[in-house]
């Protein structure tokens, strides 16, 4: 199982949204992820696997993270399942 964290600059709205949309695609595909949800202060001593966030916070995130997954459309669960899938292939 890993361990995914859902976050935003704030914590707020987008992120929410984003948790809710990920959890669906998460269940309706049987990936084996927990996600966690938070803000950018969540990181310190975040020990997961994995950060969703949105794609310009990705880009920021990406040599501080284990894997930073940037989604660009929070509503696109195509897009979400994509992504989602390029990351447990890279964990093979």
């Amino acid at each position: 199982m890993y361990k995914a964290l859902v976050c935003c600059r704030a914590g707020m709205g987008s992120s929410m949204l984003l948790k809710i949309k990920a959890d669906q695609v998460i269940k309706e595909n049987n990936f084996p992820i927990q996600t966690e949800h938070g803000n950018l202060d969540s990181l310190v001593g975040f020990s997961g696997d994995l950060v969703i966030t949105m794609e310009d916070l990705a880009d920021e995130l990406k040599n501080q993270v284990p894997y930073a997954l940037g989604i660009r459309n929070i509503v696109d669960k195509a897009e979400m399942k994509e992504k989602i899938e390029a990351f447990l292939k890279s964990k093979e």
